[in-house]
C-alpha cells in the first residue's frame, strides 16, 4: 500500500509542543524531514533521528535529520527500544493512526523513556464535522490523504486519544485542537450539538470537538 504523499511542509503546531530543550529526539514517520529541519533551527546541538517505513522518505529526510532509518516500528522488538532509551522526545506526527497497534508502540516507548522525557503527537480527529456529515449519508470513502486517508488503520476522537495515553502510562500536560477556516461548517454544528443533547451529553463539548481537524498533544510518563 502506498504511503501518505510526501511533502516538505512542517506542522507548526506540533513543533510548538516539542520541548525546545530536547537533546535526543526520535520522530516516527518523519516523511521528508521537514519537522527536523525546523527544530534544528531552534536547537542545532540536538541529535534528531528520523524513522520512516518508506526507504525513499527516509532517504529524503537525510537532508535535515542527523540520522535516518527505514523500518517498520511495529516490526521492531525490545532491542530496538532499549537501544533508544536515551531519547528524551518521541514524536508521532500524524503517524499513530497508521499503526496496526499504536497501544503496543506507546507501551514500548513508556517502558524505556527517561523520567524527564515526553511524547509529542498530532492525531487526526475522527469526530470532525465533515466525517459526521458524510457518515450520515453513507459516504465513508477512503481518499489519498486527509482525514479519510486510505492508509489510516486506527481512528481516534479527543476522548479516545486521552484514554489511549492514560492506558499506556502517560499523562497529558499540554494540548490543543487544530481548527481551520472551513466553509459550511456552521450549518452542521447546531445539529451535532442536538445529537449530543439527545444522547445525554454536553452539546458545547460535542460542537467544540467537531471543529478540530487534528489534536496536538504532549504527554509525559505518569
Amino acid at each position: 500500500m502506498n504511503q501518505t504523499p510526501i511533502h516538505d511542509a512542517h506542522n507548526p503546531d506540533l513543533l510548538q509542543i516539542v520541548p525546545k530543550t530536547s537533546i535526543r529526539l526520535i520522530e516516527i514517520g518523519c516523511s521528508s524531514g521537514a519537522l527536523a529541519r525546523e527544530f534544528k533551527k531552534i536547537n542545532p546541538a540536538s541529535h534528531y533521528l528520523g524513522i520512516d517505513i518508506d526507504p525513499a522518505y527516509a532517504e529524503s529526510a537525510k537532508r535535515y535529520c542527523d540520522e535516518t532509518l527505514a523500518l517498520d516500528i511495529e516490526a521492531m522488538g525490545n532491542d530496538f527500544f532499549d537501544a533508544h532509551k536515551d531519547r528524551d522526545c518521541w514524536i508521532f506526527g500524524d503517524s499513530l493512526e497508521h499503526l496496526r497497534n499504536p497501544w503496543d508502540t506507546l507501551n514500548a516507548v513508556r517502558r524505556v523513556i527517561p523520567a524527564h522525557g515526553s511524547v509529542s503527537v498530532c492525531i487526526p480527529n475522527a469526530q470532525h464535522w465533515t466525517v459526521q456529515a458524510k457518515l450520515n449519508i453513507g459516504l465513508f470513502r477512503y481518499e489519498d490523504e486527509g482525514l479519510m486517508d486510505r492508509t489510516h488503520l486506527r481512528w481516534f476522537t479527543r476522548q479516545t486519544m486521552l484514554e489511549m495515553f492514560a492506558g499506556c502510562g502517560f499523562r497529558i500536560v499540554e494540548g490543543f485542537p487544530r481548527v481551520f477556516p472551513e466553509p459550511n461548517r456552521d450549518r452542521y454544528l447546531n445539529l451535532i450539538g442536538e445529537m449530543a443533547r439527545l444522547s445525554g451529553q454536553d452539546p458545547a463539548i460535542a460542537i467544540k470537538d467537531a471543529m478540530a481537524l487534528q489534536f496536538v498533544l504532549r504527554a509525559v510518563p505518569a
